[in-house]
C-alpha cells in the first residue's frame, strides 16, 4: 500500500502560532502510530509569522524542537516550496486570524487537493464572532444578549462614541465582557464591570480588531462539546472548564495549573442531551466540516443553556480539550486524526 501524503501546515501569522506548533507535533505523532504509520508519509510546511512557507526538511526540524528562529526564515510570500505539489491531503493546524478564517482554506481550495476541516464559508462564520452569533440567532440558538461595535465607533468624535457606551449601558449592564470579533484563544477580551472600564476595553480591543463585540456578562458553568464528522456528525461527551480566575483568560488558558477540564462534565443527562443537539445543529448551521468544538454557558439556577462560540480549528494537543472530549467518547487520539483525514478525502 503507498501511503497517503498528509501535508501538516502549522505555525501561521497569528497570535497562536506556538500552540499551532505545539498541535503540530501532537498530529505528526498521531500520524506516526501504529497503523497510520504505514497508510501516512506525513511532509510538514512551517509558515513564519511573516506568512513565508518553509520547506519541510527545516519544517521537520522546528516540528522536532517545537521552537523556530524565525530570524533565520528566508524566502518570499507566496513562494510555495516545490515539494506542495505532492501532497494529496493537507492538514492545516493554523488556530487564529491567517489559518482558521477561510483564508489557507481557500488557498487549499485553489490547490485542488482535500483538507482537514471546514470550508471557506464555515471557517469565515466560525472565526467572526458577530457573524457567527448573527447565524446563530438565524438557528434559533439561545445565546446571551450582545452589541456590535465598530473601531470607527470607538475612535469617532465626543458624540458618537458615548451614546454608543450609553446604548451598551442601558442594554447589557455590568458586568459585559468586550471582545475582538476575530481573535482566539482570549486575546484582548476585557471583563467591564463600570462605564470607565467598558470605554478602556473598547479601546483596547479597537487595536486588535476592526469589529467588536460586547456580551451580557451570565453567571454559568462553562461547558464545551466535540464535534466529529460533516453531512453525518457526531457529538462527543460533554466536558467543563473550571477555574478561578474573574474569567477564562488568556493567561488562565495557557498557563499550567491555572484551570482544570473536567471529563465528562457532571450535568443531568437531560442537559447533556441539549447541550449534544445544540452542538451539531450549530456546526451545520455554519456550514461546519470536519470538526468543531462547541462553547456553552450552563446556568444551573434556570436551567438555560446558551451557546458561547463555535472553533473550527480547536487546540489539538494531547491536553486539549477536543482530542480529550474524543477519548473519553471512545475514540483515541490517533483514529481521531485518522478519521479526520477520512472524512477530508470523503468530503
Amino acid at each position: 500500500m503507498t501511503a497517503i501524503k498528509i501535508g501538516l501546515l502549522f505555525g501561521g501569522r497569528s497570535g497562536e502560532h506556538q500552540v499551532s506548533i505545539k498541535s503540530a507535533r501532537a498530529i505528526a505523532t498521531a500520524l506516526e502510530t501504529g497503523e497510520n504509520q504505514e497508510k501516512y508519509q506525513v511532509i510538514p510546511f512551517y509558515i513564519n509569522p511573516h506568512g513565508i512557507w518553509l520547506e519541510p526538511e527545516k519544517s521537520a526540524q522546528i516540528l522536532a524542537s517545537g521552537t523556530a528562529d524565525d530570524s533565520q526564515c528566508q524566502g518570499s510570500k507566496w513562494q510555495f516550496p516545490s515539494q506542495c505539489q505532492e501532497i494529496q491531503v493537507w492538514f492545516p493546524i493554523l488556530h487564529g486570524p491567517n489559518g482558521e478564517d477561510g483564508t489557507v482554506q481557500g488557498l487549499l481550495t485553489l490547490m485542488d487537493a482535500p483538507f482537514v476541516g471546514s470550508g471557506v464559508l464555515g471557517s469565515a462564520l466560525g472565526m467572526d464572532k458577530i457573524a457567527m452569533k448573527n447565524a446563530f440567532a438565524i438557528a434559533q440558538l439561545p445565546q446571551v444578549d450582545y452589541i456590535a461595535v465598530t473601531r470607527d465607533e470607538v475612535f469617532s468624535g465626543p458624540c458618537v462614541f458615548p451614546k454608543k457606551c450609553d446604548h451598551i449601558d442601558e442594554t447589557l449592564g455590568y458586568p459585559c465582557f468586550v471582545k475582538p470579533a476575530n481573535l482566539g484563544s482570549s486575546v484582548g477580551i476585557a471583563k467591564a464591570n463600570t462605564r470607565q472600564q467598558l470605554e478602556e476595553a473598547l479601546d483596547m480591543a479597537a487595536q486588535y480588531d476592526t469589529r467588536i463585540i460586547v456580551e451580557a456578562g451570565v453567571k454559568a458553568r462553562e461547558v464545551e462539546c466535540a464535534v466529529l464528522g460533516n453531512g453525518q456528525a457526531k457529538a462527543s461527551v460533554v466536558g467543563e472548564i473550571s477555574y478561578d480566575a474573574d474569567f477564562y483568560d488568556y493567561e488562565t488558558k495557557y498557563t499550567d495549573g491555572k484551570a482544570q477540564l473536567i471529563i465528562p462534565a457532571q450535568l443531568p443527562q437531560n442537559i447533556v442531551n441539549k447541550i449534544q443537539e445544540m452542538s451539531l445543529k450549530a456546526f451545520h448551521a455554519l456550514n461546519c466540516q470536519g470538526l468543531s468544538r462547541v462553547d456553552f454557558f450552563y446556568v444551573e439556577e434556570t436551567g438555560e443553556v446558551l451557546i458561547n462560540e463555535i472553533n473550527t480549528l480547536p487546540g489539538f494537543t494531547a491536553l486539549s480539550m477536543y482530542p480529550q472530549l474524543w477519548e473519553a467518547s471512545g475514540v483515541k487520539f490517533a483514529d481521531l486524526v485518522d478519521t479526520l483525514i477520512d472524512l477530508a478525502l470523503n468530503s
